[in-house]
């Protein structure tokens, strides 16, 4: 029982409202002039006011009599609920718009841009980060910036055919978290069939620099304001990856020599295993491996150019001049494996790539312990790498 429960008595006639209660055993029964009686809760009972009787209960099933236009008119209301239930644009829209290929599209080329807010300010302006997909797949991708051997997530998401999308936006305070990045992408189609392309991962060394300098940022096809582009894959073919494919550069090293360059015989390489071997055959004077010191600095400069090592390349394939090349190489970092600090540069050119991406598989296994970095643009120009020995 609670309060607003109506109850009789059972030793004497008459009964009430529930009122309230004192203790647990006592209920406080409202009369109809309004009287509170105390009364023991065991000798009242609850008053069901419910008929349950036969006839009510037929009563209620049976269908109320109606009119025939009321008839009528009920059941075009239904009708009209029914067709309410139906309205199509009460429904979710599944349907896609087709994307809009352009011819060229299918082969994969994506960017890394950085574009400035205020070309007017270079000294103060922020800047904004987009990725560039200038095709017809869709590419899922994450760019990650390192944090001494361990990386951080900077944005992960999936970019529509022949769009771009906005990453972040920073300032000059913040181009140390820019140093060195990497790029992960997967690009696929939806609902069609299509050409697979291999999962990409590159690195990029960004050179922070560029930011404070208006001639860095160009004219381009993808925005309206002059922006630096970083070419993460151009036309299927994945550029500057920080990582060496040692089975690509091996295929470079030989796709451009014919076949009988190629054959050696052991009775040849026995005789000149190296071009060290070779040079001293020729009884040349001199060391080929002549290091130069830049003035009042601790910089070695080494010169990795085929005129500067050789007096002549007759007789020599491509793959003769890179391996003398990298002898070169090796024994600089020899001589001074000793002296912790000391920055060496190595200058080797732009051209095809060849040499730097041998150097850095070098770099990369063979002496881990060391850094490197690209060598000062405004004193080297392209196509330079300075190594610190560690």
């Amino acid at each position: 029982m609670k309060i607003g429960d109506k109850v009789r008595f059972l030793s004497e006639s008459g009964g009430g409202v529930i009122a309230g209660f004192q203790g647990k055993n006592i209920v406080l029964v409202e009369d109809e002039d309004g009287f509170q009686i105390p009364t023991p809760i065991n000798d009242v009972i609850q008053v069901i006011d419910d008929d349950y009787s036969t006839g009510k209960v037929v009563g209620s099933t049976l269908p109320k009599p109606t009119s025939v236009k009321n008839a009528l008119t009920s059941s075009a209301t239904d009708d009209e609920e029914d067709q309410i239930d139906d309205d199509p644009s009460t429904k979710e829209i599944t349907f896609r718009t087709p994307v809009e290929e352009r011819k060229g599209g299918n082969l994969l080329s994506c960017y890394l841009a950085f574009v400035p807010m205020d070309m007017k300010d270079m000294t103060h302006t922020r800047f904004e980060s987009y990725f560039v997909n200038d095709s017809n797949y869709y590419v899922r991708f994450t760019y990650l910036s390192a944090e001494g051997n361990s990386w951080k997530l900077k944005s992960s998401m999936e970019v529509e055919p022949n769009t771009k999308e906005f990453i972040e936006e920073f300032g000059k305070e913040d181009l140390n978290d820019l140093g060195h990045v990497a790029i992960q992408l997967l690009s696929y189609k939806r609902d069609k069939s299509f050409m697979l392309k291999p999962t990409i991962d590159v690195q990029f060394r960004i050179d922070t620099v560029k930011f404070y300098k208006l001639h860095t940022f160009q004219e381009n096809d993808f925005f309206e304001l002059p922006a630096l582009l970083y070419t993460i894959v151009e036309n299927d073919k994945v550029t500057r990856p920080l990582v060496v494919d040692s089975k690509q550069l091996k295929e470079e090293m030989y796709q451009k020599e014919p076949k009988d360059h190629i054959e050696v015989t052991k009775a040849d390489e026995k005789e000149n295993d190296t071009y060290v071997r070779r040079y001293n055959a020729r009884k040349q004077t001199g060391n080929p491996f002549q290091l130069k010191h830049r003035e009042n600095d601790d910089i070695v400069v080494v010169d990795l150019h085929a005129h500067e090592l050789l007096d002549t390349t007759t007789g020599m394939s491509a793959i003769d001049i890179l391996n003398f090349q990298l002898q070169k190489f090796r024994d600089t970092l020899q001589q001074y494996k000793d002296k912790k600090g000391q920055r060496i540069v190595f200058i080797h050119g732009k051209g095809e790539g060849v040499l730097r991406r041998a150097l850095i598989n070098d770099l990369n296994y063979r002496y881990k312990k060391y850094q490197y970095q690209d060598a000062s643009f405004q004193e080297y120009g392209y196509g330079a790498t300075q190594v610190t020995i560690r």
